[in-house]
């Protein structure tokens, strides 16, 4: 029998602390996930010594990789001046600064500690300023766990009702019916469907929410026209436009807004800018920010959190987003176009039931012989889900780490050599697949 791994042991005792051993079910492995011992730009190390290359970048948070040297610098000096306080911080300030000077739709910004609360916060600031309860979304689309923001993420044939008037579909079992009515589902760039649904409901919605570049989805981009229509009906029927840009900010020096011929009225951040850190924030003109402003006679949106735009976050991020300057963005996009070429090139190929999606510096792959156009095409059933299972598997234990859809994030330390290295290996597990 071969000796326990280090990572086997630890799993061992985390079963009887933890409820399944973990606390994030993203990082979950059969039959244990591998505990990590050092990360250092785009390679982790795990505890039993094996280094493999990272696509995942902790699910499109690390925009630089792990440790990244100026980062670290930045943090353990303020380690040592404290790490949060019932005050306030010059830190805050400064990033504030910054991230507003990206984008002139940002004219106010409010930091949190997650995506989740960036969007919830967003969901909960379009209530205030409209007066109204409902909000809409793309079926299929993932916003973090709020009860609202989580409706339909994970809806499948048995239960997701027909195109036309998809069904609002809970996440968790015992989800109050009253937060799924309040949730209108919409086909995820068909025009004509979605406007007919949002008419329907008008008189009563608070937000229209959006994911740029949805990944559950699958990764496809939202139509120009698509976005168009939406701010135009959102516009017409004094109804927020909330982008959530919580992982798409990385697309574009303003975030994927750039792309597109529209500003939303708010958009929720996370992700890349807490530079590894927890972080949220919510960005928007100050009409509609000024909702949260406790300088204000009337104040009908109270907010605050023991951690909200701690120094250390404040300082990671303002780092790591300078870092990220207009040169990398688009250094970074240009690597993601050269992965997705690489990847279908392989594909082709190998002669494989398979095609990649994605935009910006990310990339997600599917076993399916046409690029999905919707949530409904993208889903996957049983079998094909153990196929993804394997495909990243044995990407896994040849040494690269992906998301577990098969998706990746890059990160600014990564080079055409590890895109390289990579779908070499991919090539041959879809040749497996193939010859099954």
């Amino acid at each position: 029998m071969r000796p326990q791994t280090k990572s086997q042991s630890l799993y061992a005792e985390a079963l009887q602390v933890l409820p399944g051993g973990i606390s994030r079910n993203t990082i979950f492995r059969k039959p244990n996930p591998d505990y990590v011992d050092f990360g250092k730009g785009c390679r982790v190390t795990d505890l039993d010594g094996v280094t493999r290359i990272d696509f995942a970048n902790n699910m499109a948070s690390l925009i630089h990789g792990h440790a990244h040297p100026v980062i670290v610098d930045a943090v353990t000096h303020q380690l040592q001046q404290g790490t949060a306080f019932t005050m306030a911080t010059e830190a805050e300030l400064r990033f504030a600064q910054h991230i507003c000077s990206r984008n002139e739709g940002f004219e106010k910004i409010r930091f949190m500690n997650s995506g989740t609360e960036a969007v919830m916060a967003g969901i909960k600031a379009a209530r205030a300023i409209t007066g109204r309860p409902k909000i809409a979304k793309s079926e299929g689309a993932y916003h973090g766990t709020y009860d609202y923001a989580e409706v339909s993420q994970k809806s499948n044939p048995a239960n997701w009702g027909n195109v036309d008037s998809p069904q609002s579909v809970p996440v968790v079992e015992g989800t109050p019916q009253a937060a799924l009515d309040d949730v209108i589902v919409f086909p995820f760039n068909d025009i004509n469907q979605t406007l007919e649904l949002l008419d329907r409901h008008a008189n009563e919605l608070a937000c229209v929410l959006i994911d740029p570049l949805p990944h559950r989805v699958g990764l496809i981009p939202a139509s120009q026209e698509y976005m168009q229509a939406i701010r135009k009906w959102t516009q017409d029927h004094d109804c927020i436009f909330l982008l959530d840009e919580v992982i798409t900010f990385r697309m574009g020096w303003g975030g994927a807004q750039d792309w597109y011929d529209v500003e939303p009225d708010l958009t929720a951040l996370g992700k890349i800018i807490g530079g590894g850190f927890p972080v949220g924030g919510l960005a928007g003109k100050d009409e509609f920010m000024s909702v949260l402003d406790p300088t204000r006679d009337r104040l009908p949106f109270p907010f605050s959190g023991t951690f909200s735009a701690n120094p250390m976050t404040m300082t990671a991020g303002r780092v790591a987003m300078e870092l990220f300057d207009r040169q990398a963005v688009d250094r970074l996009n240009q690597l993601g176009d050269y992965a997705r070429m690489k990847i279908a090139q392989a594909i082709e190929s190998v002669g494989a039931n398979a095609c990649v999606t994605g935009a910006g510096s990310m990339f997600r792959v599917h076993l399916k012989s046409k690029a999905p156009t919707g949530y409904r095409e993208t889903y996957s059933d049983p079998s094909e889900n153990k196929q993804i299972e394997f495909l990243v598997n044995f990407l896994y234990e040849r040494g690269f780490m992906m998301i577990n859809t098969c998706s990746a994030a890059l990160s600014t330390v990564l080079s055409e050599s590890e895109i390289d290295s990579m779908v070499d290996v991919l090539s041959e597990g879809l040749e497996v697949l193939r010859k099954n």
